[in-house]
């Protein structure tokens, strides 16, 4: 699970402070796929940030996965990162240089897997998401739907616990943003706790849950499905991969 308690982040320059969560309280379940809402500068890309351990806060607890990370120096919060956070990001941030196989391995390579392993788990990646027939392309030969398609690959080839997406479909056309929200869906039912930044009042209609931030605070929380959906995610298909194409 993720809980963070009384969560305080602010931002310092010269001449302003700025205040970007104020005693942020958020629990999230395990296997609970979560949409976190709210206008700009309401917090959302900072509480995302936090619970990714890309950023440290002033004041409060983070626990996750059952420890509290709270106090992690830079390397221990990298580490911890890489073990049990998969990450997917608006603007996708392949390397442009290197095919699907070499982007989704790249994650890979930093927590050390043998080649074998990490062909493996590339090539189950590629296959969940579609795009394994075409991991020797690079990203510019590639639409924008597959594109965030290998990005959720790279993220999902750790097997990470939990997934932090940031506004995944902000760049794609409605019919892509669909399809790439059921893969997430796909993911999610499998068992993957989800955390999705969005301003997509339809797409985050499709989470577990909802919490709307305002002023780096709770706003309102509403649930759509039921806690025995939450907490018994069903496996799709017996477990397939997925076969759409975007």
């Amino acid at each position: 699970m993720l809980q963070m308690t009384n969560v305080r982040k602010i931002y310092r320059t010269e001449l302003v402070e700025t205040h970007a969560l104020r005693d942020l309280t958020v629990s999230v379940a395990g296997g609970e796929f979560v949409a976190v809402t709210g206008s700009s500068g309401s917090g959302k890309t900072t509480f995302l940030n936090i619970a990714g351990l890309l950023e440290t806060f002033e004041h409060g607890t983070y626990v996750l996965d059952g420890e509290d990370v709270s106090g992690l120096n830079d390397d221990d919060r990298s580490i911890y990162r890489n073990h049990k956070i998969g990450f997917i990001f608006q603007s996708f941030n392949l390397i442009p240089d290197l095919d699907l196989f070499e982007n989704v391995d790249v994650p890979l390579r930093y927590r050390g897997f043998p080649a074998a392993e990490r062909r493996e788990r590339i090539g189950q990646a590629l296959e969940t998401v579609g795009l394994a027939s075409r991991m020797k392309h690079i990203p510019a030969q590639l639409s924008g739907g597959q594109q965030q398609r290998v990005a959720i690959a790279r993220a999902i080839a750790g097997q990470p616990k939990f997934l932090l997406a940031d506004e995944p479909t902000g760049n794609l056309d409605t019919v892509m943003a669909l399809q790439v929200m059921e893969l997430l869906e796909e993911i999610h039912a499998a068992g993957t706790t989800i955390v999705m930044v969005t301003h997509d009042a339809e797409l985050a209609g499709r989470a577990d849950r909802i919490i709307q931030l305002v002023d780096g605070c709770v706003l309102a929380e509403e649930h759509t499905v039921s806690q025995e959906d939450i907490l018994i995610p069903a496996m799709l298909n017996g477990g397939e991969p997925l076969a759409a194409q975007l």
